[in-house]
């Protein structure tokens, strides 16, 4: 009797999500119906809100390494992959929208847009240059540096060399922080300053510094902090 109650509550969720969509969905009826698919015949609305009561958001369950949500939610090490994999399909995807010899970087919101594409997700903080030629196109993106879970240290000699190695006209900054939190810190600040003053010694401009967290972005440029660094 039970069975057929879950089996009919998948049903119906299912159904949902073909009429509706994902995004009248909240996050644990989300996550639940991944379960679905990794656990079978079980209560998967009460494992999918113990999951998100255990990790906070979709976003740090899904950053989080397969052992760990192991330990924390007691559900087997399969699903405990096919969460933790997640990330990374979102990540590849959304990569796969940017083609190198088309890809125009014009605005804030692109840079936004690409960097997240770049960084999402990410447990490690990571520091990318983005060279643009002089009609803003994209001519690379390097990563300049791999950090811990709360920094990632970068000095303005490898930027700079990295820009003059791609030829770049310009470039954007853009790193993740993995806690969650876009707000720039000093040493942000700091290097952001270091870097443009001395990329502008060799008439290269530095567009934006994008900072990620989880799949969300700050843009130096949209809050006048790149000005800022000029002075």
């Amino acid at each position: 009797m039970t069975e057929n109650l879950h089996e009919g509550h998948r049903k119906r969720l299912k159904e949902r999500f073909k009429n509706e969509g994902a995004k009248a969905f909240d996050d644990h009826q989300l996550l639940e119906l991944l379960l679905f698919y990794c656990i079978p015949r079980r209560d998967t609305n009460e494992i999918a809100h113990r999951i998100i009561k255990e990790f906070g958001s979709l976003s740090m369950l899904f950053s989080s390494r397969p052992e760990d949500i192991v330990e924390k939610t007691n559900i087997t090490e399969n699903a405990a992959i096919f969460l933790a994999i997640q990330s990374e399909v979102v990540r590849r995807a959304n990569s796969g929208k940017w083609n190198k010899r088309e890809t125009k970087i014009s605005s804030s919101n692109d840079a936004g847009e690409y960097a997240v594409s770049l960084l999402a997700y990410e447990n490690y903080e990571n520091f990318y240059v983005i060279s643009l030629d002089s009609q803003k196109r994209l001519i690379n993106s390097n990563l300049v540096s791999e950090g811990s879970v709360d920094e990632a240290f970068i000095y303005p000699r490898i930027v700079v060399e990295c820009a003059l190695r791609n030829k770049a006209s310009s470039i954007i900054l853009a790193h993740n922080h993995p806690g969650g939190k876009l707000k720039p810190s000093f040493q942000d600040l700091e290097s952001t300053a270091k870097i443009t003053k001395a990329l502008n010694m060799i008439d290269i401009e530095v567009l934006d510094h994008i900072i990620v967290a989880d799949n969300k972005y700050f843009s130096f440029a949209d809050n006048g902090l790149i000005k800022n660094c000029i002075k």
